[in-house]
């Protein structure tokens, strides 16, 4: 029998809240027990719990699939490498930087496991090169409710495979897949060396000079913004874009095998020699800053921050340029006991930037305070489905919860984004009505159907399905 124990769960935003039973199985033989054991009722695999709000939460089963992390094959000479669920982008990071190879998209964080990668369809600062994770991926094992394992990608079952990448882990659980990782080890006089970041901060004065540089871009294979979620009027949108190639820096990369080398999942091993973690300097969960996010404190940060970051060029390490909040362990508890909201959301390229001023407008006349904000440009790669990342601009801006006043507000920020043709990013939403929902991913009724088709039974739910109506 399964070994179920109750715990309160919930995700990054700390917001919603959950009772659940969970199961953590190390084993597929594990998995399909706690399935045959369900007794009836829903159930959920989760990851990592890094969304933001409900999507890794159900009142009912839940299995922690985080002891499914296991590193199977790799193939030095095309970058595909075989793990199962709960191998997490850290751990890959861990084994493979030191030895020239990277995961193809990484989102803020590398706590996030592969199948939660997927279940998100998650994008990075290189979508306008490389789309989203799913376009990286094959041989996606998929464990149906029914007890039958699957495979699925592009190319076999298809439509299955489109309705998992982004599906928010409702269409069945994820045993294993292929990821091809990329390699990123900058050739020197003296051989292969560790590679890093050469970073280039340029000071943007409002949204339209961010599209302007953003566009004068092309040739850096990653970017993002942060915007000042306080500025109005002409400033709107300022802040610093950060762009970015790789490079070579001090240290001998170590290199598995050679190409055309026998697979094999022997050279896969772990060392924790290979990267020295970063010390996280603060604990949040020690600190709260609820009572300093407020109108004036927040806007003042936020220029401070502006008039500090100018124009400069630097090599940064990977971890500072793709996970810098990495470094601040349980960043997540600053905003308080009641947690807090991300509110992200694409809309269509459009050259007057209307729904971009509109929407940074109302935040910043509202006076709720917006501690992060972060702007990125989606390239022409769009998967369909519930696949959030679709061409245009994204934005991101982390709230303080404060309860119907913010709701009001991101109410109507949902009006303003659906209206633009644009959509919210389900893996950050805690609160999305289902009519506004399903203006902003047409596609959903086809994405029900072919969920409906594999899990006749409804077994696989989760809260967020249950509040937009993907399941039941």
């Amino acid at each position: 029998m399964a070994r179920w124990a109750e715990r309160e769960i919930a995700g990054w935003g700390r917001y919603p809240r959950a009772r659940a039973l969970v199961a953590r199985p190390e084993t597929r033989a594990d998995v399909l027990e706690a399935i045959g054991d369900r007794q009836g009722e829903p159930i959920l695999a989760q990851g990592l719990r890094r969304s933001y709000g409900d999507a890794a939460l159900l009142t009912g089963r839940v299995i922690d699939m985080t002891r499914l992390d296991r590193m199977l094959d790799f193939d030095p000479a095309t970058g595909w490498l075989r793990c199962e669920a709960g191998v997490s982008i850290a751990d890959i990071a861990a084994t493979f930087l030191p030895r020239g190879y990277f995961p193809p998209v990484v989102p803020g964080t590398k706590f996030v496991t592969v199948a939660g990668a997927l279940a998100s369809d998650i994008h990075g600062k290189n979508h306008h090169v490389a789309g989203s994770w799913s376009n990286h991926v094959r041989d996606v094992e998929l464990l149906l409710p029914s007890g039958d394992i699957v495979c699925c990608d592009r190319g076999i079952n298809a439509e299955l495979f489109r309705a998992t990448a982004g599906g928010q882990g409702l269409t069945g659980i994820v045993l294993a897949m292929d990821v091809q990782l990329e390699r990123v080890v900058a050739g020197t006089e003296v051989g292969p060396r560790l590679a890093a970041i050469e970073m280039e901060t340029v000071r943007v004065a409002n949204m339209d000079e961010f599209v302007r540089v953003s566009g004068a871009s092309g040739g850096y294979s990653y970017s993002v913004g942060w915007i000042d979620g306080a500025a109005r009027g002409s400033s709107v949108g300022r802040g610093f874009f950060m762009r970015g190639r790789v490079t070579g820096a001090a240290g001998p990369a170590r290199v598995i095998g050679t190409a055309g080398s026998e697979r094999t999942a022997a050279s896969l091993d772990r060392r924790q020699s290979d990267v020295t973690p970063r010390r996280s300097l603060v604990d949040g969960r020690y600190l709260s800053f609820n009572w300093l996010l407020n109108r004036v404190s927040m806007r003042t940060f936020n220029a401070v921050l502006y008039l500090r970051n100018g124009n400069s060029r630097r090599t940064v390490t990977f971890d500072r340029y793709f996970f810098p909040l990495d470094a601040v362990k349980n960043w997540n508890r600053f905003y308080g006991p009641r947690g807090l909201l991300q509110y992200q959301f694409v809309v269509p390229p459009d050259p007057q930037n209307r729904a971009l001023h509109s929407a940074l407008d109302a935040v910043a006349a509202s006076g709720i305070p917006s501690f992060l904000g972060v702007i990125k440009e989606f390239g022409p790669q769009a998967n369909g489905g519930l696949s959030f990342p679709v061409p245009g601009t994204t934005v991101a801006l982390d709230f303080p919860n404060t309860g119907a006043r913010l709701l009001g507000l991101l109410e109507r920020l949902d009006d303003l984004v659906a209206s633009a043709g644009g959509r919210v990013y389900l893996a950050k939403d805690a609160r999305l009505g289902a009519d506004a929902f399903r203006r902003m991913y047409p596609e959903w009724r086809q994405w029900k159907e072919t969920r409906d088709r594999y899990d006749p039974g409804g077994v696989m739910q989760s809260e967020l399905g249950r509040r937009l109506g993907l399941v039941g």
